[in-house]
């Protein structure tokens, strides 16, 4: 039997089936073992379970258990409050202001299928009140949401940093700017939509507003300096710091402002527990793939095939691209990470591109991929969500995602972007 049949072209035919990712994963690994790989069986349960032995891979499910914790328990309410305060007065404040919200909760939450539903929720009606077509908003919501992949401290980031050996601060540091880069590229198109409508103004910002405002969202504001201070500050490490998270935001919604008993802690735990559980079991069986895709000898096989065509670095990146382009629509952004980054480091790294600058390209090829025709996640959120046809839902994201492949191509082409900040 074929190795690329097995390692390939069998995952590929089992998600057409519609199985989940981590069956997928777990079919394949069980045929290349029984039939292909040359390894002992008695290793297969050794790698399912020494992947999961891993300190970093600690922030995960408390990252998710925070950011669950923070849409629930009213600290996204009041942030999006926040920013509506602050951003009034032009033509495309809502929108602005949409896209300000994401990039803030995506900060906290890391996760963007949860920032597209907690700052939909409360965008969405502001949005249609104020002259924006249901095609526009909801694609607006579904792009902007995807931002949470990229922004640090990023889930995926910790998932890259395990995967390719890599400092997760580093990449929370590298990613800074690029998170900026293309929240800027959103909010400078919405805003030329808006001219371009012609769509009301809206009321000027208020000094008052905006101390009532700041003065409600004061404690839910202290998450990021807690998380953002403490993990650059050198406190603590990004694993701690998401356990902080934790600790914080259940003071903050439990005796601050009271809004999580232990009733409604209760059903926060499940929903967190279902999704730790999903992505645990995608880091259990990709670290047992990736494990066998190594010791086939392919990604060397690759790597020697394409630098036998002599492509230009930049050809390339953009082939890579592609590939994550493609990839991103199909696959969650965890289970790309852990696929792909065995297979594709070795090809950056023969071109001399640093791993560092590379992990924040593939976060920001899988963030674009969240909203990618025709199985982005974050497409079927937003119609679970906002009930409106994927037909819509598809066109009102194509412009945010010619916007920010453009984004894309200047994080790819000019390192500078995601290295600055660390002095390289």
């Amino acid at each position: 039997m074929s190795a690329v049949f097995v390692y390939f072209v069998l995952p590929a035919i089992l998600l057409i089936f519609g199985l989940p990712i981590f069956l997928v994963l777990l079919v394949t690994c069980l045929v290349a073992v029984l039939f292909i790989a040359d390894v002992p069986t008695e290793a297969v349960q050794t790698y399912l379970f020494g992947g999961l032995d891993n300190f970093p891979l600690l922030a995960v499910p408390f990252f998710v258990f925070a950011g669950e914790i923070m849409a629930q328990g009213g600290i996204a309410r009041r942030i999006v409050a926040w920013v509506v305060s602050l951003i009034g007065g032009i033509r495309g404040s809502v929108a602005v202001t949409t896209v300000a919200a994401s990039e803030l909760f995506g900060a906290m939450a890391h996760t963007a299928v949860g920032t597209v539903i907690a700052v939909g929720r409360m965008i969405y009606p502001s949005l249609r009140e104020n002259g924006y077509n249901e095609r526009f908003s909801v694609g607006l919501i579904a792009s902007s949401g995807a931002i949470a992949v990229v922004i640090p401290p990023s889930i995926a980031m910790i998932l890259y940093s395990v995967s390719a050996q890599q400092s997760a601060v580093a990449l929370f540091t590298a990613g800074i700017l690029p998170s900026l880069l293309i929240g800027f590229i959103d909010a400078a198109y919405v805003m030329g939509y808006a001219w371009a409508k012609r769509l009301p103004l809206t009321a000027r910002a208020r000094w008052e507003a905006i101390w009532a405002t700041t003065k409600e969202a004061s404690w839910s504001l202290g998450t990021i300096i807690v998380i953002f201070g403490g993990i650059y500050g050198g406190v603590f490490t990004p694993t701690e710091a998401a356990g902080v998270a934790v600790i914080y935001s259940l003071f903050v919604t439990m005796v601050v402002h009271r809004e999580v008993d232990f009733p409604k802690l209760w059903n926060i735990i499940n929903s967190s527990v279902f999704l730790i559980a999903q992505i645990l079991m995608i880091v259990t069986v990709a670290g047992l793939y990736s494990w066998l895709l190594t010791t086939s000898g392919m990604p060397q096989a690759i790597v020697a095939h394409v630098q036998s065509l002599h492509l230009p670095p930049w050809a390339l990146l953009l082939s890579i691209n592609v590939i994550l382009l493609i990839m991103g629509s199909f696959l969650e952004p965890p289970a790309a990470i852990l696929i792909l980054t065995p297979l594709l480091l070795p090809l950056i790294q023969a071109v001399g591109m640093n791993p560092i600058h590379f992990g924040i390209v593939m976060t920001v090829n899988l963030s674009i991929g969240m909203y990618t025709p025709p199985f982005g996640l974050n497409l079927f959120a937003s119609q679970a969500v906002f009930q409106t046809p994927l037909s819509n839902i598809y066109r009102g994201v194509m412009p945010f995602l010619l916007i920010n492949f453009i984004g894309l191509m200047l994080i790819t082409y000019i390192p500078a972007i995601s290295l600055v900040l660390l002095g390289k």
